[in-house]
């Protein structure tokens, strides 16, 4: 957390605000999040630079700078990245403040300090391994079903694990993939290479809408999780089985159950995802 529904979310509600400004000043607040390169030359790379665009990749957050350097952010469980017009305060737990010429400024928050930020030629992406190793992500041309049917046939352990692994399909995390698999009425202890042609289909599908809607409701605040604006999202309310344990099926009126799955925690309703398929 945050997954790709919350990522996208901060790219949009980021870009009106930040592109196109110049970056007059840069405040490190915990320098040992910044992990690529030292804090000096991260500052030398930056500062009084234009933001270009703003882009992103799985769960990563990405800023494309006028000298060609990319600014990168990998939230984890608690980083925010939150635009601030002059004189508005200064979120909690800010890590490093970027101050624009107009006064604004971008602020990285991070309660645990688990995030992560990178300055890198598009050639040095190879730095960030979890970033040069992506899969194809959901509502992209490059995630068909061919695709999914391919990689699912060649794949033991557990679905759920399966689906976590952001080198074979990017941006799934762990609220996501226990909504997908429910709409598709699977086990998530099952193995991929157990699923049948109906529910590959039925599978992918799956994934692309509990994406879709993610980002439609402005991602799924349970605690840290903010947009570029400060604001929570919604898509919590909508959720058929995540975070959800010991309440009834929205489908069936089962009582929802959570597990571990490859050390995560799994939620799913036992009648609507029998583990025999």
């Amino acid at each position: 957390m945050p997954e790709m529904p919350e990522l996208e979310t901060i790219k949009r509600s980021l870009e009106p605000h930040i592109k196109g400004k110049k970056i007059k000043k840069i405040t490190p607040l915990l320098d040992r999040q910044i992990k690529w390169p030292t804090p000096g030359e991260f500052i030398f790379h930056l500062l009084f630079h234009t933001i270009k665009s703003v882009e992103r990749r799985g769960k990563y957050l990405i800023l494309s700078m006028d000298n060609d350097i990319l600014l990168i952010f990998h939230l984890r469980m608690t980083g925010q990245v939150v635009y601030c017009p002059e004189n508005a305060p200064t979120p909690n737990y800010a890590r490093i403040i970027f101050d624009f010429l107009d006064g604004s400024s971008l602020v990285y928050a991070d309660s645990r300090t688990l995030g992560t930020i990178y300055a890198v030629k598009p050639d040095e992406i190879w730095r960030i391994k979890g970033l040069n190793e992506l899969g194809p992500e959901p509502l992209s041309d490059d995630f068909t079903l061919e695709y999914l049917k391919k990689i699912l046939a060649s794949k033991k352990g557990s679905i759920k694990s399966f689906l976590l692994d952001q080198s074979l399909i990017a941006g799934l995390g762990n609220i996501y993939v226990d909504e997908a698999l429910f709409l598709a009425g699977i086990h998530p202890v099952r193995s991929p290479e157990s699923i049948t042609q109906d529910e590959a289909e039925k599978l992918y599908a799956s994934i692309n809408k509990v994406i879709a809607d993610g980002i439609r409701d402005g991602g799924t605040t349970f605690r840290d999780y903010r947009d570029g604006n400060g604001e929570k999202g919604s898509h919590q309310e909508n959720l058929f089985v995540y975070g959800r344990d010991g309440k009834p099926c929205r489908k069936c009126g089962e009582i929802i159950l959570k597990t571990r799955v490859g050390g995560r925690g799994t939620h799913f309703c036992p009648n609507c995802q029998g583990v025999d398929g």
